[in-house]
């Protein structure tokens, strides 16, 4: 697969860099992170509705820009470049593309203008925790999920039940309650959803009423191929701001970046981040080719870029010396990112698992 970016894709690129420079700078990221609401509902506001990237994914017919994943990949490695605090990902893909694989057109038609104009935020739910599974029965959805980013600023949750089922609720449905919990990753604040008997209409359930287990497995697919974007703009920053640092900080008469050690690991790490690129762009690629090849090229997204990105936040906290360490740096953001990331929609063990049965290799022999 061989391609370029557009002078169209690139605009889209420069345009979400210069919005997040200008409103998104890590002063700004530490008062929201600091904040009671945990996310920038001004940055959602220009990012999601003035610029409308929420839409980027959806159809024309339903208030979007008609786009694909490449375009939506380029924003999302500048939303990761600067942790941008607000449920973007969780809206404008998990959302989009949960609603576009398994909704109707009527649900389509319902749901989708909203999310694609910036009024809608959608929180995803779902939990692989044995005996905490989230089921549907009789039109009664029960259980709990836990780890869900974003969920007190939801309008509208979607939710994977045991049974593969999709469902679209607003947030302040009877019977619903979410409870934040303490989160590693300060930058993507996450709650426990707790669904007590709460009553769900058909027309709730997207699609037909039968199992989703195929648009749950592509969703989740794309998710895994998109979210290496986000990985690969974290990454990337790490690498220049730990290349500005070593230009300036001064040891023995000297700038730290001129000695040969740390040469040799900025070089590492931009190997790491230039490849994770290329990963991530071909895995937006795939998914826009709409084939079965996406399966193989988001996991093989995810298995890197969730390296390379933890490799280069580490070397980041490392690289900077003592200041690197202390709360008021940034570094522990990019590297708490780092490890949340790296375990969301299944950790690199796990996609190198599905690389090595997708192209015919016994896994537990290899073991």
């Amino acid at each position: 697969m061989e391609f370029s970016l557009t002078e169209e894709q690139r605009l889209i690129q420069d345009s979400a860099r210069t919005l997040l420079a200008e409103t998104a700078g890590l002063d700004r990221l530490h008062t929201v992170i600091a904040s009671a609401a945990g996310w920038d509902q001004a940055l959602w506001a220009s990012l999601a509705g003035d610029l409308g990237f929420a839409g980027l994914m959806v159809p024309v017919a339903h208030g979007g820009s008609g786009l694909g994943a490449v375009e939506m990949a380029l924003v999302l490695e500048e939303t990761g470049r600067t942790l941008a605090a607000v449920p973007f990902f969780e809206t404008a893909v998990l959302g989009a593309q949960a609603i576009l694989l398994a909704g109707t057109e009527t649900q389509q038609a319902a749901l989708l203008p909203g999310l694609a104009a910036g009024r809608t935020k959608i929180a995803f739910a779902f939990t692989p925790v044995a005996g905490n599974e989230l089921r549907l029965h009789h039109g009664t959805l029960s259980g709990t999920a836990d780890f869900v980013n974003f969920a007190h600023v939801a309008d509208l949750l979607i939710v994977a039940t045991h049974d593969n089922r999709l469902i679209a609720l607003p947030a302040a449905t009877p019977g619903i309650s979410i409870c934040q919990q303490p989160n590693l990753d300060l930058t993507r604040p996450f709650a426990r959803v707790t669904f007590d008997a709460v009553t769900v209409p058909d027309a709730a359930v997207l699609g037909n009423g039968a199992s989703a287990g195929p648009a749950i497995e592509r969703l989740f697919a794309v998710a895994a191929g998109l979210l290496a974007a986000e990985q690969t703009g974290g990454a990337a920053f790490c690498l220049s701001s730990t290349v500005e640092y070593a230009k300036q900080r001064v040891q023995f008469g000297r700038a730290i970046g001129s000695f040969q050690a740390v040469k040799h690991e900025l070089a590492d790490m931009m190997v790491l981040v230039e490849a994770a690129r290329s990963a991530a762009l071909y895995a937006a690629a795939a998914i826009d080719e709409g084939g079965s090849e996406l399966f193989e090229a988001a996991s093989v997204a995810r298995a890197w870029c969730s390296d390379a990105y933890q490799h280069c936040a580490a070397e980041a906290i490392q690289l900077h010396g003592g200041v690197g360490f202390t709360w008021e740096h940034h570094a522990h953001l990019y590297f708490k990112r780092a490890r949340s990331s790296a375990s969301w929609f299944g950790d690199a063990t796990l996609h190198r698992e599905k690389i090595a049965r997708i192209i015919g290799l016994d896994v537990a022999e290899s073991a």
